[in-house]
């Protein structure tokens, strides 16, 4: 399937590589259908790139990565509509974004999604223990590394 994207001009992904949100992103409802990109294979971060907006794109990771603790708490009739008997089947990402010279995740807004289905939604976590903009890295930090 090829698809436009502002990022990568055009770009064919595998079919299996699709997500539909059936509720769409919080502040995005209107759009439902994404790809996953993975830029590399060594990389901790994707793009959730829309399939029907080629300038909608968000970056992703795995919370696991940088806070193991992190569980996305999700209701019973939440992992019914994705298709999940238990949450351990789920990939679970958060949506990364740019503040100041950090990067920062949404943990209080984790993407669900079963991978054997394709489909997915965005939770709200209630639990005050997550924030939405939780630092991962400071943006210096990460250049450094990338020298050494």
């Amino acid at each position: 399937m090829l698809i436009q994207t502002t990022r990568f001009g055009p770009v064919d992904i595998d079919e299996s590589r699709t997500l539909e949100f059936s509720g769409g992103l919080l502040g995005f409802s209107s759009y439902k259908k994404f790809a996953l990109l993975q830029p590399d294979d060594n990389g901790v971060f994707f793009w959730l790139q829309s399939i029907d907006s080629a300038d909608l794109a968000f970056v992703v990771t795995d919370p696991a990565l940088w806070l193991p603790d992190f569980q996305a708490s999700i209701r019973k009739e939440q992992m019914e509509e994705l298709g999940l008997s238990d949450i351990s089947e789920a990939q679970v990402l958060v949506i990364v974004n740019k503040r100041e010279q950090s990067l920062t995740a949404n943990m209080q807004g984790p993407l669900v999604v079963n991978s054997a289905n394709r489909t997915a939604m965005q939770l709200v976590l209630a639990e005050k223990k997550w924030s939405t903009r939780h630092e991962l890295v400071k943006i210096g930090e990460m250049a450094a590394a990338k020298i050494a």
